[in-house]
């Protein structure tokens, strides 16, 4: 069942960011773009080749105001854990998230059933916390961070710009086109 244009679900919960351990509810998400990267597990093999490349097109999301959130059903303490020991992880500076009771991986539906680990989940979220954008993978299959910074630059275009549409491979400073009868079977 697909989640665009739903609101994001109430949730509390606590993260492990900038060496401290911080409460994160779906009410700061809420008032500028936020991303909800999901993945298994912490201390796994894919998860940290994903969540270093988020590191390092982090400040590339700040400066689209966009924070990043990853989130695992691991707690907080595992996450401070997995931060301290791993050259990788100790990059990151975006909120890392437990889940450990799975709330948040169940509000978005990427909870595997009967396993207790979210699959590879990326949401989009605008400011009114509503999902314009969202993708699952399988475990086996890593992100790209490029291909979610051209994303939510396409999200943030069309929210700003009603009436347009971002066709494939579109990137900033792309044309656009202005969906109309006239384009229909032109295309």
């Amino acid at each position: 069942m697909s989640l665009i244009n739903s609101e994001i679900k109430p949730f509390a919960s606590t993260a492990f960011h900038n060496g401290a351990f911080v409460p994160v509810s779906d009410a700061d998400l809420k008032g500028k773009w936020s991303v909800v990267f999901f993945y298994p597990a912490d201390f796994t093999f894919v998860c940290p080749t994903e969540l270093g490349d988020l590191a390092d097109h982090y400040a590339e999301f700040q400066r689209l105001g966009v924070e990043i959130y990853s989130v695992s059903t691991d707690t907080h303490f595992t996450h401070k854990a997995w931060h301290d020991t791993s050259d990788t992880i100790g990059k990151i500076q975006y909120p890392m998230i437990g889940d450990p009771s799975g709330v948040i991986t169940n509000n978005f539906g990427v909870m595997r059933e009967g396993q207790g680990l979210a699959d590879r989940g990326t949401f989009v979220i605008d400011p009114q916390g509503v999902i314009q954008v969202m993708e699952v993978s399988c475990e086996g299959v890593g992100r790209n961070a490029a291909e979610l910074l051209r994303k939510v630059k396409a999200a943030q275009y069309i929210a700003a710009h009603p009436g347009e549409v971002c066709p494939a491979k579109w990137e900033e400073g792309d044309d656009t086109l202005a969906p109309s009868l006239d384009l229909v079977g032109k295309l």
